[in-house]
């Protein structure tokens, strides 16, 4: 009687669609083309602290994280194939470009092999993508700057990583809000590498070659303090500097407004987002039907909110959101 009651259950559940591959014999890898700034190692930290508990739970047999010495898609592309070889059965890519490593990411998807990008996303179609809406990030930097400087004024911006997608969309999002907002002059750009060391290194060198009045600087995260430690070393009046949710930033931050009233915003996308790829590539395995194309919110720090992101985050790290089962679940179904 049992032996038929479980038999039953089967083949209701069979005939309802909700019986799901076992994942527990899956492996999923994560290439990762950088890890030099504290996103990037926060990110990392985050894949560990969500994948190795799915690994010793049994959810799946392995979630293996690579990352490469240089940003180079070539290394990248080199690196993916190497997971084809050891036998993957999902590639989790945070990618140095969204095209040019598209020939290693069809060869991983023609071996059967489910690819899923996210933060540096890839174009090739058989891949799946998960993304902030990174121009609609820039673009808020331009939508709080008309709110607290109406008069407008000349621009700095500071890049991330030359040729990510992450870079363009986001510097692509700045520009389409200066466009609309004439009022605000963008007189000069360097890459800040998404790193406070970099960043604090390129404003310095440029500031010598701008106008006396620049009014704010738009940025990508991690770039905010080095931003501000190189307008003191110059003697230069700080301006309002757009932060990227890095610890060192909401600290300089909070100090200034303590001391006098500093205003500004702080934007970035989560580096948790990993754990939101590595949920959605494990939801694919065991079989869910999921969009190839899948947004998530960036997460935004306001006046009223710095204190309490700044005791939640850790001294060295980044704002974070971590992602769990059921909320990609919940994601995948656009809810």
């Amino acid at each position: 009687m049992k032996h038929s009651l479980v038999l039953g259950s089967l083949v209701l559940a069979l005939m309802s669609g909700s019986a799901m591959a076992d994942t527990s014999g899956k492996k999923i890898a994560l290439s990762n083309n950088y890890a030099g700034n504290s996103w990037r190692q926060a990110m990392l930290q985050s894949w560990d602290k969500v994948t190795k508990p799915a690994v010793e739970s049994g959810v799946v047999a392995a979630a293996d994280a690579f990352t490469t010495a240089e940003n180079q898609a070539t290394e990248q592309a080199a690196q993916i194939q190497n997971l084809i070889l050891q036998g993957y059965d999902a590639i989790v890519i945070n990618a140095a470009s969204p095209t040019a490593i598209n020939g290693a990411v069809k060869e991983a998807c023609d071996a059967g092999i489910i690819v899923v990008s996210f933060d540096g996303i890839v174009t090739e179609p058989c891949a799946w993508r998960i993304a902030v809406d990174f121009a609609g990030m820039g673009k808020s930097e331009i939508d709080y700057l008309k709110e607290a400087l109406p008069n407008g004024g000349k621009l700095l911006e500071i890049r991330g990583l030359a040729g990510v997608f992450v870079d363009d969309e986001i510097s692509k999002g700045i520009h389409a809000g200066v466009a609309e907002n004439p009022q605000f002059e963008i007189v000069g750009s360097v890459h800040g590498d998404w790193a406070q060391d970099v960043a604090q290194k390129a404003v310095a060198g440029i500031l010598p070659s701008l106008p006396a009045d620049i009014v704010a600087v738009v940025t990508q995260g991690g770039d905010g303090y080095g931003a501000a430690q190189a307008f003191a070393a110059a003697g230069r009046p700080t301006p309002t500097i757009i932060m990227g949710n890095r610890q060192d930033e909401l600290a300089w931050w909070k100090e200034q407004k303590d001391a006098n009233g500093y205003k500004t915003m702080s934007v970035s996308i989560a580096p948790g987002v990993s754990t939101l790829a590595f949920w959605v590539a494990q939801q694919i395995l065991d079989g869910k039907e999921v969009p190839k194309d899948l947004i998530v919110p960036f997460l935004r720090i306001d006046q009223e909110t710095l204190e309490a992101n700044l005791a939640s985050t850790p001294v060295g790290g980044v704002a974070n959101v971590e992602y769990s089962q059921e909320d990609a679940i919940k994601v995948i179904e656009g809810k």
